[in-house]
């Protein structure tokens, strides 16, 4: 039986006239990170509120790491780790002493233990040999990597992350979607991902929802999201030359679903089984004669899949 690290069920908040969450229902596996994707304004920092337990829903329930948001909101704060759009961490500070700050805002009372964690974590983040620095020194990579640890320091169950590499440079985001892959794998943490990075979370995330005015559009896993949208895979092979001959005779192969001529000398092939069945066109079409120069099977991107939802959400 599955272990769930977050699960929702009609979860909804409105302020007034306007409804942020609008009856989202949506489980997260523990030890997996489950990307919440959409544009600014979409829901995304209300449902992470609500999770967190820092505003109360409107209706529906939520359990994260097994305690109920509504009648055990001080065990669900003891058990998640967020990260915001805003830091929260002390310039004039420095790397440890803004660690020690919030390992004991979070009951880490015993100085061994606390000092213990503080280590491992800068050493993991990269941030030990600049753990007596002040904090306003830092670059925006560093400021970063310092805020998702102290979040954890406390060794969270459960983990939400708000746009973590937003206004990063390529080099400081690579550094974060790395660790977020380490604290998965590593430390087992659950991790919510809110991000309009759709790269990002196509890199990361195992499962995704795309949200947008606080309703759900679709979830599942990337692959889910591409076939249901786009069909499956498509076959390129670009030959020296195309003759009809080698139409025919890759349009035998068991699994070919069309063939139809694509730029210059490419053939295109819709299979049933891109991946299982290019061997055999491959091979069909050395056998009638083809020279073949490349092979590539085509996928439809995450960016490609929610551009066409939100556009049908739009029209």
């Amino acid at each position: 039986m599955d272990s769930f690290g977050v699960e929702a069920r009609g979860l909804t908040k409105r302020f007034d006239s306007l409804t942020a969450v609008d009856d989202l229902s949506f489980e997260v596996k523990a030890g997996e990170i489950f990307g919440l994707l959409g544009p600014n304004g979409s829901g995304k920092t209300t449902t992470v509120r609500l999770l967190s337990c820092l505003i109360a829903p409107t209706e529906g329930e939520a359990k994260v790491a097994g305690f109920d948001i509504r009648r055990e909101s001080l065990k669900v704060r003891e058990s998640v780790g967020v990260l915001t759009e805003n830091p929260g961490i002390y310039d004039r500070l420095s790397a440890t002493e803004n660690m020690e700050f919030f390992a004991e805002a979070y009951g880490l009372n015993d100085r061994v233990e606390r000092g213990t964690r503080i280590k491992e974590l800068l050493e993991f983040f990269d941030l030990w040999e600049r753990r007596g620095d002040k904090v306003g020194t830092f670059s925006k990579g560093m400021r970063q990597k310092l805020s998702i640890a102290k979040a954890v320091v406390h060794n969270p169950e459960v983990l939400f992350l708000d746009e973590p590499s937003s206004g990063l440079d390529p080099k400081a985001a690579k550094d974060i979607r790395d660790l977020m892959e380490r604290m998965s794998r590593l430390e087992k943490h659950t991790i919510l991902l809110c991000t309009h990075n759709l790269e990002e979370a196509e890199r990361l995330c195992s499962r995704v929802m795309i949200i947008r005015k606080g309703s759900a559009l679709a979830s599942g896993t990337i692959d889910d999201l591409r076939m249901k949208l786009h069909g499956k895979p498509v076959l390129e092979v670009k030959l020296e030359e195309v003759n009809e001959k080698f139409h025919k005779a890759a349009a035998k192969v068991i699994g070919v679903r069309s063939v139809e001529r694509g730029e210059g000398s490419s053939i295109i092939f819709e299979l049933d089984d891109a991946e299982g069945r290019t061997p055999d066109v491959v091979d069909a079409l050395v056998r009638s004669g083809a020279r073949v120069k490349y092979v590539n099977v085509h996928r439809p991107s995450l960016e490609d899949a929610y551009l066409e939802l939100v556009e049908e959400e739009n029209a």
